[in-house]
């Protein structure tokens, strides 16, 4: 599905729902005894857990997204951690798009939590908008569930309608209009819009835009110029009414896994080349769907039991040996905090490494400091030299151990169909 437009459209008409605190939410839905309570959804609740999702009344109490189970405990002593559930949370979503596909054809699942209906070919079935996201929130809440809140944004495309959908939480509904637009930028900074960095800003704020409203008036070549890169133009569009983010892509999520044998664990270099391996598998995977990924997750399993955790790098990666680098460098942090072992050790049974959260790739942010296009372009080129004389026949440094080349022999199914779990498995 691929709506996306080009010209400004005031009139347009495009909803934005996001579920709120959805994970905790759906924990609180189907315990009772949680409701009210302040919880914490964790990767897996050891004293150095992650939260990846607190519950609202968490939030209140200070608790963040990425805070330590043991930090999390010292500012909120009656917190609950609860693992992740993936099998309920993706019940829960199916039976939301359902709802929203009651009322137009046009929905676009942006995430598990996230979802984008266009509206703009119904605007003479529904003359009050903000009456029907009301229903919406009404359905949802009687049937899904009554302990579901969601906040809606209401725009003339997916980007402003996005925005608007955080103005007001939890269980908000904003609408950003040609009226009304530059009063909510002017409240905003630079990366208070979603998708701009910090290093984005920087960018933008060197060649005198310092702000959302100066950065929806500039010239589109000023824009491009301080991006370096076509995504200026994007921002311009975005902010001008026009769509750029009404297309769904066949890849959400990437993820490469391997059981560990009791023979290739007695030697831990051995163990740690099999991280390389599926490190290189989603390297040639997001070349190939021309992606980067804004989030890694990496998942260990031991004989005795079980490590994960989430990574964000900073800007979108693709390169193998840098997301090894940072899998092995939040190893160490966790390691040292917690006085353990290496983590990379001859008790492991499986790994798990996945990519998820992508960026076109002729949409990246570059880093502050460094322009990797050249870099970026030689990574395409080896593998199509790859695919059309085969994998043997350029082999990066890397990809050779004890003088043997590393093979990709993980089995992997239809990424498609890890859309919804994949992030909350790990």
């Amino acid at each position: 599905m691929n709506q996306n437009r080009i010209s400004k459209d005031e009139q347009a008409l495009v909803l934005f729902i996001d579920m709120n605190s959805f994970f905790a939410s759906c924990e609180q839905q189907d315990n009772y005894w949680l409701r009210g309570r302040p919880i914490g959804v964790c990767v897996y609740t050891g004293q150095y857990g992650c939260i990846i999702a607190p519950s609202i009344e968490a939030k209140k109490r200070g608790i963040k997204t990425g805070m330590r189970l043991n930090e999390a405990i010292r500012i909120c002593p009656e917190l609950v951690p609860l693992e992740t559930n993936p099998d309920r949370y993706r019940g829960y979503h199916v039976k939301i798009i359902k709802i929203l596909k009651r009322y137009a054809e046009d929905v676009i699942p942006k995430s598990i939590d996230e979802a984008v209906v266009n509206l703009t070919n119904y605007k003479l079935i529904y003359d009050d908008v903000s009456e029907l996201a009301k229903k919406i929130k009404k359905d949802i809440n009687r049937e899904v569930g009554d302990w579901l809140k969601c906040s809606i944004g209401i725009a003339p495309n997916a980007f402003l309608a996005k925005l608007a959908s955080g103005i007001k939480k939890p269980d908000g509904l904003t609408i950003i209009n040609e009226q009304n637009i530059d009063e909510v930028l002017g409240r905003l900074q630079l990366v208070d819009l979603p998708g701009i960095s910090s290093n984005m800003a920087w960018r933008l704020q060197k060649h005198g835009i310092n702000n959302p409203i100066q950065l929806r008036y500039a010239q589109p070549e000023k824009v491009k110029n301080a991006c370096q890169s076509v995504v200026g133009l994007y921002w311009h569009y975005r902010l001008n009414f026009s769509e750029v983010d009404l297309s769904t892509h066949d890849y959400k999520s990437m993820q490469a896994m391997r059981q560990i044998s009791a023979s290739q664990r007695e030697n831990v270099e051995q163990v740690e080349a099999i991280l390389l391996t599926l490190c290189t598998t989603l390297e040639k995977r997001m070349v190939r769907q021309n992606v980067l990924a804004n989030d890694i997750s990496v998942s260990i399993r031991y004989e005795d039991g079980r490590w994960g955790d989430m990574i964000k790098p900073g800007a979108p990666i693709q390169e193998a040996t840098e997301i090894l680098r940072l899998i092995k460098l939040k190893m160490k942090q966790s390691a040292l905090r917690s006085g353990s072992e290496s983590l990379l050790n001859n008790k492991i049974t499986s790994l798990g490494v996945g990519v998820f959260n992508f960026v076109d790739g002729d949409l990246a942010q570059f880093n502050m400091f460094e322009n990797t296009l050249r870099k970026d372009n030689l990574r395409k080129l080896v593998y199509d030299i790859k695919s059309k004389f085969g994998n043997d026949k350029l082999v990066k440094a890397v990809e050779l151990t004890n003088g043997k080349v590393l093979k990709d022999v993980i089995g992997f199914g239809s990424v498609k169909d890890l859309d919804e779990d994949y992030i909350m498995q790990l």
